[in-house]
């Protein structure tokens, strides 16, 4: 079962290594992104941690994009929901100043909040198929960017969730091109993703840095 291969992407044709080579390769921009942001997370563990994680993003996405079995693909979103997860503990107490309890609870929540979101977007709108699950994180960074709206933070969440639908965009729009463009859009995916993600620990490890007053 995990050495099952999957062709998911427009690129892909058949099952050699490097059958995906730009989406194989784009995955170079998480790394990038991570040396970009890394000199900022000094002042902080968990943004060095998601920095680090991030590094792990585009590892895992490399040999999805070569391998194309089902133990690729576990690498490959595993790493995500980490990032995922750390983020969201780190946001809820360092952004809304919540307990660290509270935060832990926060974290758990979420994928059952992502199933729920999944299942309604799935309801509406079926054509999303596994995208659907990257909304609920969208929602909720523009979330908190809303409830932190008059601080750099929210703004510069705001940015991020904007950013992050673009990309998903270029995500999902990658079947519907094959015909016109072989190549396909998925390789947009992983170098906005990349943008989008060192954007976030950015905002982090300048909060961190130089604490923010919260103001609703």
């Amino acid at each position: 079962m995990w050495q099952e291969q999957i062709i998911a992407y427009c690129e892909r044709t058949d099952f050699s290594y490097w059958a995906e080579p730009v989406n194989a390769v784009t995955n170079v921009a998480f790394v990038i992104a991570a040396a970009v942001v890394w000199p900022h997370t000094r002042c902080h563990v968990l943004a060095r941690l998601m920095a680090v994680v991030l590094v792990a993003i585009g590892v895992g996405s490399f040999l999805w994009h070569t391998h194309a079995t089902a133990w690729a693909g576990l690498l490959d979103v595993l790493p995500i929901v980490v990032f995922i997860l750390l983020y969201l503990f780190a946001a809820t107490r360092d952004y809304l100043r919540a307990p660290g309890w509270l935060a832990l609870i926060v974290g758990a929540l979420f994928i059952p909040y992502a199933a729920g979101v999944s299942w309604a977007v799935g309801l509406v709108w079926p054509a999303a198929g596994a995208n659907a699950a990257y909304f609920s994180v969208a929602i909720l960074i523009a979330g908190y960017g809303a409830w932190l709206r008059q601080t750099p933070v929210g703004k510069g969440l705001l940015g991020g969730a904007a950013l992050l639908c673009v990309s998903l965009g270029f995500r999902m729009a990658d079947a519907s091109v094959c015909d016109g463009f072989p190549l396909g859009t998925h390789f947009m995916w992983h170098i906005l993703n990349a943008v989008m993600l060192g954007w976030m620990i950015y905002i982090y490890a300048r909060h961190v840095a130089v604490p923010q007053k919260i103001q609703r």
